[in-house]
Parts: C-alpha cells; sequence; structure tokens
C-alpha cells in the first residue's frame, strides 16, 4: 500500500480570481493533470484513438484557499476498485495545508460497443498499487 504519488504544480497568475484565490475551476484541471501515471495504466501511449477510460462523475472539496505565488502538491491515489469502475481520491496542499480534496469516479470502458468492460487483473494489480484505505 503507499501514500499516493505526487506531482507538482506552479499556480499561474491567470488562474486567480478576483479575491486573489486561485479559482475554483483550476482545481480540478489539476486534478486531470494528476491522474496522468494513472491513465498510462490502461493506455501507456495515452494516444486518444486507444482510449478506453471516461469519467462518471467527480467532486472537489475546497477546505483552504489556494494562492498564486507558493507551489502546490496534489497528491493521487485509488480509494476503490470495482469491476469495471475505479475511484481516484487527490488531496491538493499548499505550504503543508490541505486546500481541496477531490474523489473521481473512473469508468474502463468499450467506445466501439458503448459499455463498461471488467477491468483485467494485470491493471488492477498495477491499481492496487496506489490503494489507500
Amino acid at each position: 500500500m503507499t501514500q499516493g504519488y505526487t506531482t507538482h504544480f506552479s499556480p499561474r497568475f491567470s488562474e486567480t480570481d478576483g479575491l486573489g484565490h486561485i479559482n475554483n475551476t483550476v482545481i480540478p484541471v489539476w486534478f486531470e493533470a494528476a491522474r496522468d501515471p494513472i491513465f498510462k495504466i490502461f493506455v501507456p501511449s495515452l494516444e486518444i484513438s486507444h482510449w478506453n477510460l471516461i469519467l462518471a462523475g467527480f467532486s472537489v472539496d475546497f477546505k483552504a484557499p489556494t494562492f498564486y505565488g507558493s507551489d502546490v502538491k496534489v497528491v493521487t491515489s485509488i480509494s476503490r476498485i470495482g469491476n469495471s469502475s475505479f475511484e481516484v481520491h487527490q488531496k491538493c496542499y499548499q505550504n503543508d495545508e490541505l486546500t481541496a480534496e477531490g474523489r473521481t469516479q473512473m469508468v474502463h470502458f468499450d467506445y466501439e460497443t458503448n459499455r463498461s468492460q471488467p477491468i483485467s487483473e494485470g491493471i488492477r494489480a498495477e491499481l492496487k498499487q496506489w490503494l489507500v484505505d
């Protein structure tokens, strides 16, 4: 079991809102970018023509403001693995303070049949490396 993997972001001035905070639309974009290593488990080349995942839903809880001028750390882990779906759990930290937490439901999907498909044992084993309680 792991604590997850870490991705770092440097907030850009253009990502701030009128109150001087990082805009609430930015953190879900950072979370998506931090999911690339998970995407590579399913599609190592990241070629869209081979894509086999869909995002079924996500939620973000904002815990504290995130600001311009100080780097951000996003920690990504897996919180649940089902038959054809899994949940990604992510936390955003700035200066060691939790500023946002998100959960994303992903589905292993066959675009030709337009249906979910079971996650193979090989992929399941790779996902389990990132599984946290």
